[in-house]
């Protein structure tokens, strides 16, 4: 025992004593894009915190007008002053958006479209991960509710101004976890078998699967859409899970900061000669593997016409 123990603390000495060259290897792809963004228009959901955070804080550098819709306003507007500051960009805005409820999504549009006449970066990033269950205002399994219909319905409703704002791009953040995930049709809200791990990798298939189908119905029309991976990050969203906090905290030296997490993100809103691979899966800032059900065009069209049916929209 006594031996055990001295192997794995000589074990974790050697990980830490190594930790800036393993977090180096692990950090991934830079975006190297050089575009500036004066005059353009960028709506990026949950950016008060995490990825998205520094996805605005680049954005503003790079001169957009950003709004940073968020369910915590509060944090948000401190975020945004931070971020201002840092920019020296005062076109960092705050929008209440909580993607859980369609009211306040439905809400959220009809102000920004008011408010606004063009949007060119739409970047779908706020998510829950590991949630008990629970549903949202409208009855839907909160991994679903949030994270697929929630940025389903929100780009639904500012697809004209994307149109009117070509060339415009959506990135939805999903995640390497897609591939553990199936859209069970049968019972997509998790009423007769719930795994709130499951129920993530469920919703972030669906991410990818809205990206290849929101695609190919764009096609042609100017708008260009990227399903991301940021990676293995240090963020809020593992809150849910007790273990998961532990473990990052344990990690924490190895896994990407928001900063790094932030940059596949960043390159497919940013990066020039994108349009061809539009729909596709990026990660550590280039085209990744993807999963054979990601794939799978009959199971992107029919998760559409169910997402659709059960928004109570109609979306051609």
């Amino acid at each position: 025992m006594l031996v055990i123990l001295a192997l794995l603390t000589s074990l974790l000495s050697f990980l830490y004593f190594r930790a800036p060259s393993i977090r180096k290897f692990f950090a991934g792809g830079v975006c190297r894009s050089n575009v500036q963004l004066p005059g353009k228009v960028v709506v990026i959901t949950g950016a008060n915190t995490g990825i998205g955070k520094e996805t605005a804080r680049e954005l503003a550098r790079r001169g957009a007008r950003v709004y940073i819709a968020c369910r915590d306003v509060l944090k948000g507007e401190s975020a945004a002053s931070e971020i201002r500051a840092d920019t020296k960009n005062p076109q960092v805005l705050v929008r209440k958006l909580d993607l859980s409820d369609t009211k306040s999504i439905r809400g959220f549009a009809e102000g920004f479209l008011a408010e606004e006449k063009q949007l060119h970066i739409l970047i779908n990033n706020a998510g829950v991960m590991m949630c008990p269950y629970s549903k949202t205002a409208d009855g839907f399994e909160t991994h679903l509710g949030v994270n697929h219909l929630g940025h389903f319905l929100l780009t639904h409703l500012l697809l004209e101004r994307l149109k009117e704002s070509t060339p415009s791009r959506v990135v939805n953040l999903s995640s390497l976890l897609h591939h553990a995930g199936k859209i069970r049709f049968h019972d997509l809200q998790g009423e007769k078998r719930y795994s709130r791990g499951l129920a993530y990798c469920h919703s972030k298939l669906a991410n990818v699967l809205f990206t290849r189908e929101l695609a190919k119905r764009l096609q042609g029309m100017g708008v260009t859409t990227y399903a991301v991976h940021p990676g293995v990050v240090s963020s809020e969203i593992v809150r849910h899970s007790f273990l998961l906090c532990l473990l990052w905290r344990i990690f924490s030296p190895f896994v990407k900061s928001a900063r790094e997490g932030a940059q596949t993100s960043l390159h497919c809103a940013l990066a020039e000669g994108l349009e061809p691979l539009s729909g596709k899966y990026f990660s550590d800032c280039k085209k990744a593997w993807v999963s054979p059900k990601a794939r799978d065009n009959e199971t992107a069209e029919r998760l559409w016409n169910v997402s659709c049916e059960l928004l109570g929209i109609q979306w051609e």
